[in-house]
């Protein structure tokens, strides 16, 4: 049975949980929102981080709640138990625990087609992401919502933390040319709003063409780190393992564009680089600590690399990266002056893959700038980005 908030709470401080600080849209839906989908069929874009405050399935508590039909599930890149590595395809099944049939919108199709949305009155997003353009939970929810509104369906978010804060934008816009399903839309790497703020931007700005409905979060601020907030961490994928690794995230997956190691298949996926042919891993570092950058420091290390990885079942050497402040960390800085130390000390064995730069960087100007030393003005070029961005989104925040 579904407790309410207030009881749930109680129940929680007995058992010596720890307190949540903040109600996430699920929560305010059935206590406070139910009139949005009672009486209807629903159907629920979510995955193993759609969760309340007290760990409960929202898939669980969507299709206990009272005068709802829960119709449809929809799967989206990592699967619906969030198993799958990034990229793999995903396959349509159906929801052990419920009967609910399961659509995959990491496979055949990443849109909802007509038929997926048949049974449907009304599409509920749930799913916590981290923050980062290249991470492509948001842009399911964009194409979701805007196939919704080509069947006349209602579309639902319902908003979640920015767990690397909502207060800070970082990193420079995507151009058309190389927008992808890791970046399906005009924002900074690091774009420092909400999911539902995100989408609120989006349709406002007529950069998608949907009618989105946000249940917001009670008690939440801007300037939130994910332990702010109270709730419990649950790793959105399998290698962003805690908020340090989502922290670092939007910087380092510039190496996921290279032949260097990320940290993929290691203890510390985004916070270890490496390459076997780093030996000189020790003077990187400190190269790297002689830039004096907000917030990390560098030291030289080594790990086994998994198989199935870069470099898979090899021992490497690696460059680790330690959080000082995070409240300071640009991460989009740290992976540009990376790549260019690494860069200009291994031309020879430093490669780059296809356009995949440009892809994560969003532009030409960062492959450029590695090869021929010009990283300050990218980087200055990307502060002026990300804080014209901050300042164009500022009007459809929805918490301080």
């Amino acid at each position: 049975m579904l407790l309410p908030f207030h009881v749930a709470v109680a129940a929680a401080l007995l058992c010596g949980a720890p307190l949540p600080r903040i109600t996430l849209g699920v929560t305010v839906l059935v206590n406070d929102s139910l009139h949005l989908i009672r009486g209807k069929r629903v159907g629920l874009i979510t995955n193993h981080t759609g969760r309340d405050e007290q760990g409960r399935s929202s898939i669980d508590i969507i299709f206990n709640a009272p005068g709802v039909r829960l119709t449809a599930l929809f799967a989206p890149e990592h699967g619906i138990r969030g198993v799958a590595e990034g990229g793999a395809r995903i396959a349509s099944s159906v929801d052990s625990a419920t009967g609910v049939p399961i659509h995959s919108l990491y496979g055949d199709t990443r849109v909802p087609t007509s038929r997926m949305l048949r049974d449907v009155d009304v599409l509920l997003y749930d799913i916590q992401d981290v923050g980062a353009r290249m991470y492509t939970y948001v842009w399911t929810m964009t194409l979701a919502a805007e196939a919704a509104k080509k069947a006349g369906k209602r579309f639902v978010v319902l908003d979640r933390p920015n767990p690397i804060r909502a207060d800070i934008a970082e990193g420079g816009l995507i151009e058309r040319r190389f927008r992808t399903f890791t970046g399906l839309h005009d924002v900074p790497l690091r774009y420092g709003l909400t999911p539902g703020e995100l989408a609120l931007f989006l349709v406002s700005t007529k950069r998608i063409d949907a009618n989105i409905v946000i249940v917001p979060m009670k008690g939440y601020r801007r300037s939130m780190w994910w332990d702010d907030t109270g709730l419990g961490w649950v790793s959105p994928s399998p290698n962003i393992r805690d908020v340090e690794s989502a922290l670092l995230y939007p910087g380092i997956s510039f190496f996921e564009a290279t032949n260097v190691s990320e940290g993929r298949g290691t203890d510390a996926p985004f916070r270890l680089i490496g390459a076997p042919w780093m030996t000189d891993a020790g003077a990187i570092a400190r190269a790297m600590n002689a830039k004096r950058l907000p917030g990390v420091s560098f030291a030289v290390t080594s790990r086994r690399i998994a198989r199935g990885e870069k470099h898979g079942g090899m021992t490497i050497p690696m460059v680790r990266i330690d959080i000082t402040d995070r409240d300071s960390i640009r991460a989009a800085d740290i992976g540009a002056h990376l790549l260019r130390e690494i860069y200009s000390r291994h031309r020879g064995q430093f490669q780059w893959r296809a356009q995949g730069i440009e892809e994560l960087s969003g532009s030409r100007v960062l492959r450029g700038a590695v090869g021929n030393g010009g990283i300050a003005a990218v980087l200055a070029q990307w502060r002026k980005d990300s804080a014209r961005f901050s300042a164009a989104a500022a009007a459809w925040r929805l918490y301080r």
